[in-house]
């Protein structure tokens, strides 16, 4: 008898349905399959390729509702989000195929002796493993530069959102070739056979554990590797910032998704002067924040994904009030299978949530008089995904370059403009998604030379 992996709603914790776990000694067959396939898949053109994929991408927008309903159930997220997971989906292909397209099509370079092309050809198999928080999307990321280079994949989601994922692919199957595209079901020892086998390219969004541990197996041959870590996201507010709009955008980045992001905004370091203001506005905006099932209409934050996310949450916020952070809203008195909305202030490097990611809905402030002590502070994390700074301009363009972080927005959230990439510093990732650079790194660079 077949294995079963059951999702369940996280409010209720009732089961909305099940998937077969794909047996360990199923992963060979898979990727050999995905290496044949291949074959053609590479012989099409790029533009052939991109026709198929802009058909799911239509395919995906049609089925928003459906699919929005579905993730939202095993996800939690409110319903508005989750068909709107599922659209930006379909748009982010029709958006950025143009740019993919450019990005793997042949470059010429000529010196006064040699003239030579780059090819971008496909790497062969890659594997796509993927997170629960934003269970298609963030496939999604992955899934469509691998395929639109030639390339096959083999997707394992998590196991704590296999539905989504299942349906995604589908839908994502009945435009492309036979295993073209393909899904893993389980958990660790799945993600790990996928990592040994002869694959080519492994594509991981998820924690800095898994991540070391996925770099320190593919070392052993060399496998290319595309990691995104997560992030301990510090927010900067100077005391020329525009106040309202600081905590405004720190309500709307450090609270989406429950706080379960990796942009999410966790650190708030804020001018001592104008901090008393800024909790105030920040306190009120959260104090909004209406909690509920996936289906309530007026919810604006769903459960956590489950209890043990939810208590290592909850310690860190217990760890910082015992040692001295007080709580400005929220903070305790949590409903089951939520974490009420907190905003704590007061808090110092002896407490986990100043070190380590949270991913839940809690930002902590920390006051400053010492600009130059606080960027120091800040920096002294080993994560360094996204950053933001408000206040004038120039103040804030200085502090901005002074931030270890890949990604860091001036007087807004830490996204770039269409085209840039989605990068990392330090053990946030290693390598990028997004942009022309990171489409290309899910091919093999060929240099071919001719003499003038």
């Amino acid at each position: 008898m077949s294995e079963t992996l059951q999702s369940f709603n996280p409010f209720n914790g009732e089961i909305v349905g099940e998937v077969t776990v794909t047996p360990l000694s199923a992963i060979s067959p898979m990727v050999s399959a995905a290496r044949k396939a291949s074959i053609h898949w590479r012989s099409l053109s790029i533009d052939e390729r991109a026709t198929r994929l802009k058909k799911a991408a239509h395919s995906l927008r049609k089925n928003a509702r459906k699919l929005g309903e579905l993730l939202s159930q095993e996800n939690g997220k409110p319903l508005n989000n989750g068909i709107g997971e599922v659209s930006y989906s379909g748009d982010y292909i029709l958006q950025n195929i143009d740019e993919i397209i450019e990005a793997l099509k042949p470059r010429n370079i000529e010196d006064d002796h040699t003239h030579s092309t780059l090819y971008y050809d496909p790497l062969g198999v890659c594997i796509a493993i993927t997170p629960w928080n934003f269970p298609v999307s963030m496939p999604q990321w992955l899934v469509l530069p691998a395929l639109a280079a030639g390339n096959a994949v083999i997707l394992k989601p998590s196991e704590e959102t296999p539905l989504s994922a299942q349906a995604y692919v589908e839908i994502m199957q009945s435009h492309l070739p036979e295993n073209v595209l393909q899904i893993v079901h389980g958990a660790g020892e799945q993600g790990k056979a996928l990592v040994v086998a002869e694959i080519d390219l492994i594509a991981f969004t998820g924690s800095r554990h898994t991540g070391k541990e996925i770099l320190a197996i593919a070392s052993q041959s060399l496998k290319r590797v595309i990691l995104e870590l997560g992030g301990k996201d510090p927010m900067f507010v100077l005391d020329s910032a525009n106040i309202k709009l600081a905590a405004q955008v720190a309500a709307e980045n450090g609270f989406e998704n429950a706080g379960q992001a990796c942009v999410s905004v966790e650190r708030i370091f804020v001018d001592d002067t104008i901090a008393d203001e800024f909790e105030h506005l920040l306190a009120d905006k959260v104090s909004r924040i209406k909690l509920g099932p996936w289906n309530d209409p007026l919810a604006t934050m769903g459960p956590m994904i489950n209890e043990r996310q939810r208590q290592i949450v909850i310690g860190h916020i217990d760890d910082a009030v015992a040692k001295g952070a007080t709580i400005v809203c929220g903070g305790k008195d949590h409903p089951e299978k939520f974490v009420n909305p907190t905003v704590l202030s007061h808090v110092d490097t002896s407490m986990t949530i100043m070190n380590e990611e949270t991913f839940g809905p809690v930002v902590a402030v920390h006051r400053f008089t010492n600009l130059d002590e606080a960027i120091k502070i800040a920096n002294d994390n080993p994560y360094g995904l996204g950053a933001s700074v408000f206040g004038k301009a120039s103040q804030s363009e200085q502090v901005a370059r002074r931030l270890e972080a890949g990604m860091i927005g001036i007087n807004k959230s830490c996204f770039g403009a269409a085209g840039t990439p989605w990068v990392g510093a330090k053990q946030s990732g290693y390598g990028y998604h997004g942009s022309i650079e990171g489409h290309r790194q899910f091919t093999q660079v060929r240099v071919v030379s001719t003499s003038i």
